[in-house]
């Protein structure tokens, strides 16, 4: 079996009163995919953005590769360079290019040149089928296309893991299934990911693991033919009878 890439070990968080994180503890595998499921509010999003410190948990430990991450001692910038994050809106630079979107953090934080950024970006978005937008703005694109440069920005970082929050739950549904494609796609070639998704065909299909979230804690977890045909648990149960 291949190492793990990720360690989540005793993770909590809370916002002000309410606890949205309770004693989560995750292990991902290099080339794993996994997703997470469960209602609105279940912690699936803030757990997410716990593992590139865009929110400060509470207590507990992130390991990438071996190293736990102290937010006061690390620098945070080289976490998140690491571990690339695509979000359900796609907060592209409206004024730039789709080209300039792509090239502006490999030459502002990941410092190559902007020739090699310029031949790297070109390469990322041949991946996910939009060469011939380059010089477009987001304006021009559609939802599924801006989603699909958040995607190429997201990977021109040559990150090691990626995380996805819920990449079409902003799109038009007939646009859903170009992005999920080229999730699909990533998922082939051995892109370690964790997503968020309401998705369930696409997490039966394409994930080697689901995850099961409820009231902030980790429910259930298993291989997606087991945990969709014969879930363990009863809330695991009623969530599926209400979506499937």
């Amino acid at each position: 079996m291949s190492e793990d890439i990720l360690q989540v070990r005793s993770l909590h968080k809370s916002f002000g009163t309410t606890k949205v994180l309770e004693n989560i503890n995750l292990n991902v595998k290099e080339n794993e995919v996994v997703c997470l499921i469960g209602s609105s509010g279940s912690g699936k999003s803030t757990l997410l953005r716990c593992l590139n410190f865009l929110e400060m948990p509470d207590s507990g430990e992130v390991t990438i590769r071996n190293h736990t991450i102290h937010p006061k001692k690390d620098n945070l910038n080289d976490i998140r360079q690491k571990v690339g994050m695509v979000f359900q809106q796609f907060n592209l630079f409206p004024h730039k290019t789709v080209l300039e979107n792509v090239i502006e953090a490999p030459v502002l934080v990941r410092k190559v040149s902007r020739g090699q950024a310029l031949k790297e970006a070109k390469e990322m978005l041949k991946k996910v089928g939009l060469s011939d937008k380059i010089n477009a703005f987001p304006s021009k694109l559609s939802g599924g296309q801006q989603q699909r440069v958040a995607i190429a920005r997201a990977l021109a970082m040559q990150p090691e893991i990626m995380l996805f929050d819920e990449p079409t739950s902003a799109l038009d549904p007939e646009l859903v299934g170009e992005v999920l494609q080229v999730i699909k796609q990533l998922a082939k070639e051995g892109m370690t990911m964790v997503v968020v998704t309401h998705e369930m065909g696409f997490a039966r299909e394409v994930a080697d693991r689901v995850i099961y979230m409820h009231d902030g804690k980790i429910v259930e977890e298993g291989r997606p033919s087991d945990l969709f045909d014969h879930p363990h648990e009863e809330r695991t149960r009623a969530f599926l009878s209400s979506i499937l």
